[in-house]
């Protein structure tokens, strides 16, 4: 059996090692110091018996022994000194009863102050020695500094240093503090300030960054990330500092992760639900279609969150609506009354069924196909799901008496080069026939690329990773919009408590990403080097692929809002009469079941739909 299984009794058979030296010593040493020497031996060393009881029952109700010495700090040192204060003072009350005063209080003093004395120093050189095992192979241990020397790094420091498996050493911190700048941490230096990162870890290199600065600015997050990235260093990051230091993660090194994909976006995330988005919902029957995927099931969690009065969970793809409806319940209970309604709402008599059945006060209309190369090659059903379905909610939402339609629409329905892009086009073009002919109020929300979704191309990078590349991209100058699924489910909820008709809502995203820097800083991110260790291969432009997408048709038609992330763009009215023309098109479109026919059709119903050539081709190569 390893000898740590027996650590505590180890430790106490120590300390009842130190108490019976210290005493032995003192006894034969300094036997006219206190009165010892009129005792006889057999005596003397009953009241050494006598002390070692009182400290054993008092240092097991502290716990001294449960205690991990190696991580020991001033709390366990404290509790070592206060139980061997107490069990000294019953000592000197149980001598008193039992023997009477044989020795003076003054030796008694003098053997328990040496003792504890003994005992912390035997606790503290074992703690080095830990230490010093753990850096004796510290060449072979990948280095590491640390930003920031607060108490989150200094623990992450400490986790570091005491754990002898751990396969990093913290080499310096780096910090903005003037007063910590020049100083060391238990032995490893403090440098600064982070505006310099580029020179320090030019002149001292370092494989691994950690951020441990809790709410650290985007601003300098983004420089970190600039620096660290071309110097092929891979930048980690602690996430929620406070709940660790209350205690809950005993080792902080395991709560260090990996830089998330939204942090690549260079911006702060935007927050927009408010007081007035559960006003919005409180009460009502909501109904999500494509509630199953990855924008419609997180719109399912948030809703959940307020006081609804029912959520309607639509979906055609049985598993997807499965799993949420299965988290929801481990979630709320019989707290949220939860529908699913496994339908598609290219089913016209299904659809005003649902209607009928749930009379919807709000719908979320999330069900689309929207990836564009499979849709290239089978436009008959963009045309089917995309602008039929939508025709067919849009009608019973108004039918129904719905109070409000949101739309979920994509920055590829502006000037579209595709036939995704043109189908939500026109359901936008739809919506906004709807005003003034309805009680409900029809909005559309328009956002670009959704991080971590269904079928975006970031997962597909980091499996491409994963596997050892190569990654593959389309068109080294391809450039995109980007938002978490957060940011844009919170985006279509703000949209949806907006007090506007047929309106068509916008987020400010900031600049656009170069998709080329982007998989190069995820390969960087995780540890390789792009081209050398993971290579990136152009693969060239697929079938109605744009090499940059827009937010807006009109710029100056830009409307602001109560919120400064969100903006109106004003769109020129459409009739009843022409959507139902259009509609008309697509329908002997379809019935022709001719490719040529059906591209050319959504031609005419979406004017601003070209051929990609006629765009990217006005790009410089």
């Amino acid at each position: 059996m390893k000898l740590c299984k027996y650590r505590r009794l180890v430790v106490f058979l120590m300390d009842v090692i130190i108490i019976f030296c210290v005493s032995t010593a003192l006894f034969y040493l300094l036997p006219e110091y206190g009165g010892a020497w009129r005792l006889p031996s057999g005596t003397f060393y009953l009241n050494v018996l006598l002390f070692i009881l009182c400290w054993s029952v008092f240092q097991w109700l502290f716990k001294t022994y449960d205690s991990l010495w190696r991580y020991a700090r001033g709390k366990e040192y404290l509790g070592l000194m206060l139980g061997g204060l107490i069990a000294y003072l019953v000592f000197l009350l149980a001598e008193q009863l039992l023997f009477g005063r044989n020795v003076f209080t003054s030796f008694t003093l003098a053997i328990f102050s040496v003792s504890v004395l003994g005992m912390v120093l035997m606790r503290m050189c074992y703690r080095q020695y830990r230490k010093g095992s753990n850096h004796s192979n510290a060449s072979d241990k990948i280095p590491l500094a640390i930003i920031g020397a607060g108490d989150a790094g200094v623990k992450l420091l400490e986790d570091l240093q005491n754990n002898k498996s751990s396969l990093y050493q913290a080499k310096y911190f780096i910090d903005d503090s003037r007063e910590k700048v020049g100083k060391r941490i238990h032995n490893v230096d403090i440098k600064g300030p982070i505006a310099e990162l580029q020179q320090l870890l030019t002149e001292f290199p370092v494989k691994v960054v950690v951020i441990s600065i809790p709410g650290l600015p985007i601003q300098k997050r983004k420089l970190i990330l600039e620096v660290c990235i071309p110097m092929n260093c891979q930048v980690r990051i602690l996430p929620d500092t406070a709940a660790i230091l209350r205690g809950k993660e005993q080792n902080l090194w395991n709560s260090v992760r990996d830089i998330r994909i939204e942090e690549l976006l260079g911006r702060e995330q935007v927050s927009l639900a408010g007081k007035e988005l559960n006003e919005f919902l409180d009460g009502k029957t909501v109904m999500v279609t494509g509630g199953g995927g990855s924008i419609g099931s997180e719109l399912c969690r948030q809703i959940a969150k307020a006081k609804i009065s029912k959520l309607v969970i639509v979906d055609n793809y049985e598993n997807n609506a499965y799993e949420i409806q299965q988290e929801l319940w481990r979630s709320y209970g019989n707290d949220l009354e939860i529908k699913v309604e496994i339908a598609s709402v290219r089913d016209k008599e299904k659809v005003d069924l649902l209607f009928e059945r749930h009379r919807p006060d709000i719908i979320f209309h999330a069900a689309a196909h929207k990836h564009v190369p499979l849709m290239e090659d089978c436009p008959e059903e963009a045309i089917l799901n995309n602008v039929f379905g939508t025709y067919h909610l849009v009608l019973a939402a108004d039918k129904y008496g719905t109070d409000k339609f949101v739309l979920i629409s994509t920055d590829k329905a502006v000037n579209p080069t595709n036939i995704m892009g043109a189908s939500k086009r026109f359901c936008e073009m739809l919506l906004q026939s709807m005003k003034g002919r309805s009680k409900t109020e029809y909005v559309a929300v328009r956002f670009g690329n959704v991080l971590g979704s269904n079928g975006s191309v970031i997962p597909l990078f980091q499996k491409q990773i994963a596997q050892g590349g190569p990654v593959t991209i389309t068109d080294k100058r391809i450039v995109r919009f980007f938002m978490t699924i957060s940011e844009a489910v919170q985006l279509v909820l703000q949209a949806g408590a907006m007090a506007n008709q047929s309106e068509i809502y916008v987020l400010d995203m900031g600049e656009p990403v170069k998709i080329l820097e982007l998989a190069e800083n995820l390969i960087r991110l995780s540890g390789r080097l792009p081209y050398t260790e993971i290579p990136i291969i152009e693969t060239g432009l697929r079938p109605g692929e744009k090499l940059y997408e827009e937010l807006l048709t009109n710029k100056e038609a830009l409307i602001a809002t109560s919120n400064h992330k969100i903006f109106i763009e004003k769109q020129s009215s459409i009739s009843g009469e022409e959507i139902e023309e259009k509609l008309n098109i697509l329908t002997q479109a379809l019935e022709t079941k001719s490719y040529s026919h059906m591209i050319a059709a959504m031609k005419r119903v979406v004017p601003t739909y070209k051929d990609p050539e006629e765009v990217n081709n006005l790009i410089d190569p």
